[in-house]
């Protein structure tokens, strides 16, 4: 028989059909109630001689050997996520529950000439994708920020034992099959092994393996074909959190074409928060969303997440049990907005809504990843209040007339603030050169003279500044340079890396015999008169 293709979806087996896992353990196949990308999912029970119950607690994945996702999945559960090591973990964080699916075993087994990869898992419920387009694409947000809570938990652990999911959206959220508030992160056929042997995998761009994953959530770092990270599933949750929040995202009509949804992300990332803030004229609050992705925005490569802070971002006042019904009207944080423009039908008139211009009232985040230096600002100087670490937004949207909050670092101070900085040449300042020190051997004081400290910080220009001819210097003289086997003093007494002062340590020694010659001129001609006055 002819081998079959790679990702195809398999043939399916028989009802009744028996596989061996590789423990020994038999599994009895049931019906398929569901399928992926690649592969089937069968109801399955451990009683081999009785039909398969429709209320068993097992469910089976089937796919042809060949495929690769499952068997990523695998690795995954035997290294990362086998049941005691779950165990292990929600016991020391002290959580009653964990949101990854539970893994029973695996195997291969073969059927009219074709050979199948299986792995027996816990049965879930409903997904929620299904939820969301029940309720016209849009979640409450107490619901979205007690699910991004708890996900938070999952993304912890499996990034604790060096995996990253990669895919997480809706339709790979799993409600519990017999508690509906249970929310499990599944589909792991993506997982990628980001840290192995605790040596994290290097930031590298390359763009044959760009934009892998789902189109509307895929992180930057993933459009860039950056292998998968801890900040880029930080990234992949917020964006899933802000188009359940609103229904929708702004790249939304552009799907086909991969540069025009990267662009769209970038122009996101660039202008928070207020390019989040504005989706907000949905009727939904993003002040949340808009911190946590502002956040990931400062995260290194290769750094690892404080999750406790971002659950307490997101479950700040949020509890209870998770709501799933229709949002009423437009809401936002509890409090009811003016609802969206109605279609005909009464359905949200998608894409035809433009909302209107307004300034937020906002507080600017002050964790910038590159402040912006002092003299490249045109307005006065601000000074930032105490505040705490984690910087918040408003959710009012009214105009705004105080000033962004920013980092003093940053800025100078209001006692400065008449005064107009002006850029000026390293080598024109009397004090250490601003920028990066050059790479030359580090500089020492001169006992013989002034103009070799005066070379070395201009850069052997061939002229000195008028500021330096005031103080007395003038231009060397030609061929002057390090090359003229000078004598150095003891080396710069400063701090590693600081720059010496340019400071006057004696006269030019053509100077010095100049004032020698004539002071012994003059005394000569005087003895002379002297002695003919006699």
């Amino acid at each position: 028989m002819a081998r079959p293709s790679k990702n195809t979806l398999p043939k399916p087996l028989p009802e009744g059909f028996t596989l061996a896992d590789s423990e020994k353990r038999l599994w009895r196949l049931g019906k398929v109630i569901g399928q992926g990308g690649f592969g089937l999912i069968y109801l399955a029970s451990q009683d081999v001689n009785s039909a398969v119950a429709e209320y068993t607690d097992f469910v089976i994945k089937v796919e042809y050997q060949e495929n690769g996702p499952l068997f990523s999945e695998l690795k995954f559960y035997q290294r990362a996520a086998k049941v005691e090591s779950i165990q292990c973990w929600k016991k020391s964080r002290k959580l009653s529950f964990l949101g990854i699916p539970a893994y029973y075993g695996s195997g291969v087994t073969e059927h009219n000439g074709l050979r199948y990869r299986f792995m027996a898992m816990e049965r879930l419920g409903s997904d929620l994708q299904k939820v969301c387009e029940c309720n016209g694409g849009q979640m409450k947000w107490a619901t979205v920020l007690q699910i991004g809570q708890r996900l938070l938990d999952v993304l912890e652990f499996i990034h604790d034992n060096e995996y990253v999911h990669a895919d997480i959206k809706a339709a790979n959220l799993m409600l519990g099959y017999t508690d509906p508030e249970k929310v499990y992160l599944a589909d792991y056929g993506l997982a990628y092994r980001y840290c192995p042997g605790g040596i994290h995998k290097e930031y590298t761009e390359n763009p044959k393996k760009g934009h892998n994953g789902t189109m509307e959530y895929t992180s930057l770092d993933a459009h860039l074909g950056v292998a998968p990270s801890r900040r880029g599933d930080l990234q992949v949750l917020g964006f899933c959190m802000l188009h359940w929040l609103c229904g929708t995202l702004p790249w939304d009509g552009m799907l086909t074409n991969p540069a025009q949804v990267q662009e769209a992300k970038d122009k996101l990332m660039d202008n928070l928060p207020r390019s989040v803030q504005q989706l907000s004229a949905s009727g939904a609050a993003t002040d949340e969303v808009a911190t946590l992705l502002l956040y990931v925005k400062s995260l290194g490569y290769q750094k690892r997440p404080d999750y406790q802070m971002l659950r307490g971002l997101l479950g700040s006042g949020v509890q209870g049990r998770l709501d799933f019904s229709k949002p009423h009207g437009c809401q936002a944080a509890g409090a009811l907005k003016d609802p969206l423009p109605r279609g005909k039908k009464g359905r949200t008139a998608r894409g035809t809504y433009k909302p209107k211009a307004m300034a937020l009232k906002e507080e600017e985040l002050t964790r910038n990843t590159k402040p912006i230096p002092s003299q490249y600002l045109r307005g006065p100087p601000i000074n930032r209040p105490e505040a705490s670490v984690t910087a918040t937004v408003r959710r009012s949207p009214r105009a705004r007339s105080e000033p962004t909050e920013v980092d003093e670092e940053d800025y100078e101070s209001e006692d400065d603030e008449e005064e107009k900085t002006i850029s000026i040449a390293a080598c024109h300042l009397r004090g250490p050169p601003i920028g990066p020190r050059p790479e030359q051997t580090p500089a020492r004081t001169l006992n013989t003279g002034r103009w070799e400290d005066v070379w070395y910080h201009c850069k052997k220009s061939q002229t000195v500044s008028t500021a330096q001819r005031h103080a007395g210097f003038h231009d060397p003289p030609y061929g002057w340079g390090r090359d003229q086997g000078l004598e150095w003093e003891e080396p710069w007494p400063g701090a590693p890396g600081e720059e010496p002062s340019i400071k006057r340590t004696s006269r030019p020694i053509w100077r010095n015999m100049f004032v020698y010659c004539t002071v012994f001129t003059t005394l000569f001609f005087v003895l002379v008169c002297v002695e003919a006055l006699r």
